[in-house]
């Protein structure tokens, strides 16, 4: 089961340094190898010296000899085998000295590990590649700016997993300020290894908002390259560019100047037209949507007519329209009661999200209304 999207943040699975392949733990523990060697090594010598020591000047057995030297250097000390001359307490001193430098260095050598992988985030970046990994059927936004954004929020009230690509860290911070917990990969979009670090081979679809247009396209030719399947919506600046967008494999094109353009238009002709789109996408207060609900295969409404299914009088939505399955053209807008449901339908409606979801369970045979 996905999780909701969360920002993979920088603690993402990738480096904050644009074009890097993704850190490892092996890559973060790597610069302390050697010094972890180095003090192991130098224990070890202790060990030999004080050993040796002990049998040279106590004529202990090497057995005997190799207990006290340990319990001296690592500062347990439980009890002397035998008791000591005076030429071995003075060597038991020096011993003793070796020992606790040694165990300074030990201690110095962990702290530094554990505040740098803290520092780093190296810990948290793995936690939140394994939650990405487990992705699938979920969707990648690619761009924080303020349309990735509001991509965002309808994202998370939609319940649906997704997670974030985004190569500056202070937007992602930004981000993390309102959703603390969502999946964020810090790195930049139009990277091949970036989009598999998002799972795009798994994804449903990708939303593109990047700045420039020549960024989307890219993130569309590598995308569609790694998933012939995913539904890619880019956002366009110039309008030249539409026609190359979708050339370039994006199924939907939003320019912000053309669709703010005929808002506008609309607040003037029709302005009653225009609160009701404000209703429906939840800016005043009434919270309602324009969603899609699928008519799965050997569901019971499947050879049923819309006024035998009673959608309306079972759920409270209204079917608006009806695409069907392998349709190309635009769809059947206002259906009327005789249409017959098919396999694979695709119901666009208008309601509140929980009558969504009961219109999906009820499709899907989940419950009976």
């Amino acid at each position: 089961m996905t999780r909701r999207g969360a920002v993979v943040s920088r603690e993402s699975p990738s480096r904050a340094i644009i074009g890097q392949p993704p850190i490892t733990l092996g890559e973060a523990l790597r610069p302390f190898r050697a010094r972890f060697a180095w003090a192991g090594l130098y224990f070890v010598v202790v060990f030999l010296i004080g050993m040796i020591g002990y049998m040279l000047i106590e004529g202990w057995r090497w057995t005997e000899a190799l207990y006290m030297s340990v319990t001296t250097v690592s500062s347990v000390g439980f009890m002397e085998v035998h008791p000591l001359s005076p030429p071995g307490r003075t060597f038991t001193i020096a011993l003793i000295l070796l020992g606790v430098t040694g165990l300074g260095i030990w201690w110095a050598l962990t702290t530094a590990l554990i505040v740098e992988l803290d520092l780093g985030g190296v810990l948290r970046r793995r936690k939140i590649m394994r939650s990405i990994e487990q992705l699938s059927d979920h969707y990648i936004i690619c761009g924080m700016g303020r349309m990735g954004r509001i991509v965002v929020g309808e994202m998370i009230q939609a319940q649906s997993p997704f997670v974030i690509v985004e190569h500056d860290p202070a937007r992602i911070a930004l981000v993390r300020e309102s959703y603390p917990d969502i999946l964020v990969i810090e790195g930049d979009a139009t990277q091949e290894h970036t989009l598999e670090t998002a799972q795009v081979e798994k994804a449903n679809g990708l939303a593109t908002c990047l700045a420039e247009d020549a960024d989307n396209l890219l993130v569309c030719m590598t995308a569609r390259h790694l998933n012939p399947g995913l539904n890619i919506v880019t956002r366009a600046y110039n309008e030249e560019s539409l026609q190359k967008l979708r050339r370039a494999g994006a199924e939907h094109v939003v320019s912000p100047n053309v669709t703010g353009g005929i808002r506008m238009v609309y607040s003037l002709l029709r302005p009653h037209v225009v609160s009701f789109l404000d209703c429906v996408i939840g800016e005043a207060g009434i919270e309602l949507r324009l969603e899609q609900a699928s008519v799965p295969p050997g569901s019971h409404l499947v050879g049923q007519t819309l006024a035998e299914a009673r959608i309306p009088q079972r759920t409270g939505l209204i079917v608006l329209g009806l695409r069907r399955a392998g349709q190309t053209g635009p769809p059947i807008y206002n259906p009327g009661p005789e249409t017959r449901l098919e396999d694979g339908d695709v119901m666009i409606v208008l309601g509140r999200s929980e009558q969504v979801q009961r219109l999906r369970e009820y499709a899907g045979g989940e419950v009976q209304l």
